[in-house]
C-alpha cells in the first residue's frame, strides 16, 4: 500500500524559502518517478514538477520555473521541493504523488499534503 507523508509547510513571508519533504513507504520508491502538486483554496489539484527513477531529469510546470526545485534520496525512501521566492498565489496544501514519466501523468496523491501560506 503506497504510504506518503508529506512535511515542512508553514507560514513564510513572500520572497521566502521553504523545503517540503515526502517519506514514501509501501511500494519500491526508487523504480518510480515522482511529482509535486498541489491544491489552492477553491481550485483543482496543478501539477508542479517531476523527477525521473534516477533524480537524472527533472520537468516543472511554468509557474514554478526556476523557483523550485525537486530532488529525491533513493537511498531514504524521500523526495524533496526547495521552494525559492515564494509568492502569495504558491499558497496552498502541497502533496508529493507518483509520476508516470513517460506519459507525464501523476497519480491520486495519497497523502494528507503539507500547508503552505505565503503571506505578510
Amino acid at each position: 500500500q503506497v504510504q506518503l507523508v508529506e512535511s515542512g509547510g508553514g507560514l513564510v513571508q513572500p520572497g521566502g524559502s521553504l523545503r517540503l519533504s515526502c517519506a514514501a513507504s509501501g511500494f519500491d520508491f526508487s523504480n518510480f518517478g515522482m511529482s509535486w502538486v498541489r491544491q489552492a483554496p477553491g481550485k483543482g489539484l496543478e501539477w508542479l514538477a517531476g523527477i525521473s527513477i534516477t533524480g537524472a531529469n527533472t520537468r516543472y510546470a511554468e509557474s514554478v520555473k526556476g523557483r523550485f526545485a525537486i530532488s529525491r534520496d533513493n537511498a531514504k525512501n524521500m523526495l524533496y521541493l526547495q521552494m525559492n521566492s515564494l509568492k502569495p498565489e504558491d499558497t496552498a496544501v502541497y502533496y508529493c504523488a507518483i509520476f508516470h514519466w513517460y506519459t507525464g501523468s501523476t497519480d491520486a496523491p495519497a497523502g494528507q499534503g503539507t500547508q503552505v501560506t505565503v503571506s505578510s
